[in-house]
């Protein structure tokens, strides 16, 4: 009679190992967009502070403040900015190798390319809002995408794209320090 009882308590183990391992054998691999030594990315990202004037019957949008960031495929980076009607000396700069695998982790990974060229629009009241544009190009897939502030849009500005817009902006403050 005890032999039986061993049995089952010996099976216990045994059951639950299959329980687990037959599972992950027969469950198809996930498959993960690596970064690798071949893909191309360049990116344009434009970053305007715009601010809406009447003239009685007539407005007019103007951007008192414009940057520019364009990144190439090696990491060399140009900002340029333009103040008041004035262009500033053009800053040129070289992301790490770590940053630029990043960046194109990101835009890879998340799949940012496969996103619709969008422009979001300003809702009718915005008087004083920053606009920003992004052209990606990798491995020969663009995309375009504008947008303003969520505050200031009519439409939901997709996470990803303010993630994005995020990275740009750490470069562009490393870039100016």
């Amino acid at each position: 009679m005890a032999k039986p009882i061993v049995l089952i308590l010996a099976a216990i183990p045994i059951l639950a190992a299959i329980f687990i391992v037959v599972p992950q054998l027969t469950r198809p691999e996930i498959q993960s967009a690596t970064v690798n030594s071949e893909d191309t990315l360049t990116m344009q990202y434009t970053k305007e502070h715009l601010e809406k004037v009447s003239f009685g019957l007539t407005q007019s949008i103007g951007a008192d403040t414009a940057e520019v960031l364009t990144i190439q495929n090696d990491g060399s980076a140009v900002y340029s900015l333009t103040k008041n009607g004035y262009s500033q000396p053009d800053i040129k700069y070289q992301l790490s190798n770590n940053e630029t695998m990043q960046l194109k982790s990101l835009i890879k990974e998340t799949g940012f390319v496969d996103i619709p060229d969008t422009i979001y629009q300003v809702k009718p009241d915005a008087t004083n809002y920053e606009k920003y544009g992004i052209q990606a190009t990798l491995d020969g897939k663009t995309v375009n995408i504008q947008w303003v502030d969520q505050n200031d849009s009519q439409e939901f500005v997709p996470p990803i794209v303010t993630q994005v817009q995020s990275s740009l902006d750490n470069i562009i403050e490393e870039i100016t320090k």
